[in-house]
């Protein structure tokens, strides 16, 4: 199952319904980092759908959720407990250290 855009008119109706902690991948079409983060993420996604729901966030389509989070590089990750922002990562990574980030958060 990839992950799915969110929008600004959903974002927090998205949040406030997961069970699972939301995580959002904020990204540009544009942003070479962001092109090379984007399979992983879509693996991640995939690889811990049981625990973990995976939404994109495209900066330039959402502007007011960039603004609202301070996103002032891509890509950003925000990872989402009970609709609160608990943890941030900014920039491409290996897999391995996405996954371990994410993990030691779960």
């Amino acid at each position: 199952m990839a992950s799915t855009p969110i929008t600004t008119a959903e974002f927090d109706s998205v949040l406030a319904s997961s069970a699972k902690p939301v995580l959002v991948d904020f990204w540009a079409s544009w942003c070479g980092p962001c092109r090379a983060l984007g399979p992983v993420v879509e693996q991640i996604s995939d690889e811990m759908a049981e625990r973990l729901v995976v939404r994109k966030c495209n900066v330039d389509e959402e502007p007011d959720l960039a603004t609202k989070f301070r996103i002032v590089s891509i890509p950003t990750l925000i990872l989402f407990k009970g609709g609160q922002p608990v943890h941030t990562m900014v920039g491409n990574m290996p897999k391995a250290d996405l996954v371990a980030e994410l993990e030691a958060q779960l």
